[in-house]
């Protein structure tokens, strides 16, 4: 297994730009099960996550080709559905949470979906009952086979109904919209998530033909169409990539511009890392962010110290979290974490304590922070990465701290995160994949 090594301490300059939305990329990826013509995906980024989906689809008997950097041409013409009965199938789909997303548009288009529970963070549970209620309610039959942990669900046809989603589940709510692009009738959708990259996946099915109405909400309304055609479409910038390299800049003392961010869409991101006292400029789709000496945690109105949690979009996502604990541990003040989603996401902290950070974990939920205002650096050590997001704030933590720091387990970072060590030498960070 690989291993990054990190001499910390070191400014950092120049620009860098993120990779595209993988959590983008694992949704609008199935969505191309819905029909049989040619759909053409930009800004793919190249990531293990995502490669694993593109492989399941090839398996699966969809066409992939390569046409350009960071495009793919798909053509779902010759689907083998009698591969989801495979022990292939099940190895390989049980390795990949975004595989879950098959399930919906192969129920909408064959009548069946299958998959084996999937892998993928272990952040603690995430639960799929959203997805199956809501293709229950379009008139699927669920089976669980609890002895091989495989779900199933079967439809000879389905029909528009009006759900309430028992949570605002992102990835729920894009398998259910992608079910119900095909199905008899108007299907309404509320307490819809309503996140970007869920507005991004219903531009996408528009464009493929589908009806979808109440984008940018959580009312949707979805009128069922006959069948579906081909598209060109091109995926936002990462926002999680993006609100790490703000945390990355403000942590090194680094003056560095993140180009285009697609501003626009980034909601309450800025002004939360504005609210750690980050400072940042725009300048057009770009992000600036000058070197500081220190940052200072903002109040509340009463003086009472802030609470940062996440919460359903346009809240804070919480796989930003971890980003933003880092961060926090060299700002100047105190600051409460509420991590609400995923009961183990903070137990990483341990680490950035034997860095010598002032963290005190309250709960699985909960962690309050007390910043050492760049007074008292962290230390480098030898460390894991168990997720996504907690590997790269590790990685941020090292890229801050005196001396050499080892994080081992980097193919959890490779998942999500493309290339990261070449773009980051590229800003003069010290760090080598060995």
């Amino acid at each position: 297994m690989s291993v990054f090594e990190i001499i910390g301490g070191t400014k950092l300059k120049g620009e860098i730009s993120p990779q595209g939305a993988k959590n983008e990329a694992l949704q609008i990826i199935c969505a191309v099960l819905l029909t049989p013509e040619k759909v053409v995906i930009q800004n793919i980024p190249d990531i293990v996550d995502v490669n694993k989906l593109i492989d399941l689809l090839r398996d699966l008997g969809v066409k992939v080709e390569k046409t350009g950097y960071e495009e793919y041409t798909f053509q779902a013409d010759d689907v083998n559905v009698d591969y989801l009965n495979s022990e292939e199938f099940k190895r390989k789909g049980g390795s990949l949470r975004g595989s879950i997303m098959i399930v919906g548009p192969l129920l909408s288009r064959y009548g069946k979906g299958y998959i084996p529970r999937p892998g993928g963070d272990k952040i603690g549970r995430r639960r799929l009952d959203t997805h199956f209620i809501g293709f229950q309610n379009l008139g699927a039959k669920f089976i669980y086979d609890e002895g091989n942990d495989f779900y199933k669900v079967e439809a000879s046809s389905l029909k528009g109904c009006y759900m309430l989603l028992d949570e605002a589940s992102v990835t729920g709510t894009a398998n259910i919209i992608m079910a119900a692009v095909l199905a008899e009738g108007r299907t309404t959708i509320y307490n819809a998530a309503c996140e970007p990259y869920i507005q991004q996946l219903c531009k996408m099915l528009n464009s493929m033909g589908a009806k979808i109405t109440g984008i940018g909400s959580n009312l949707l309304f979805i009128d069922g169409v006959e069948k579906m055609s081909g598209c060109t479409h091109r995926m936002l910038p990462d926002m999680i990539e993006i609100g790490s390299f703000i945390g990355m800049a403000a942590m090194t003392q680094s003056e560095i511009t993140i180009k285009n961010v697609a501003y626009d869409e980034l909601g309450i991101i800025p002004n939360t890392f504005q609210r750690l006292g980050i400072k940042m400029e725009r300048r057009g789709d770009d992000i600036f962010i000058p070197e500081q000496d220190h940052y200072e945690i903002d109040t509340f109105i009463d003086g009472s110290i802030l609470t940062i949690a996440d919460a359903i979009w346009p809240g804070l996502t919480p796989d930003l979290l971890s980003i933003i604990l880092v961060v926090a541990t060299q700002a100047k003040g105190t600051v409460l974490i509420h991590q609400k989603m995923f009961e183990s996401r903070l137990f990483f902290v341990d680490k950035l304590i034997d860095m010598g950070a002032q963290i005190i974990l309250c709960d699985p939920h909960r962690a309050t922070v007390i910043g050492l205002n760049h007074e008292h650096r962290l230390k480098g050590i030898s460390m894991t990465s168990p997720d996504i997001r907690a590997g790269v704030s590790l990685l941020i933590a090292a890229l801050s701290a005196n001396g050499k720091s080892t994080i081992h387990n980097i193919e959890q970072i490779d998942r999500g995160y493309q290339n990261i060590d070449a773009r980051l030498q590229k800003l003069g960070a010290q760090i080598v994949r060995k």
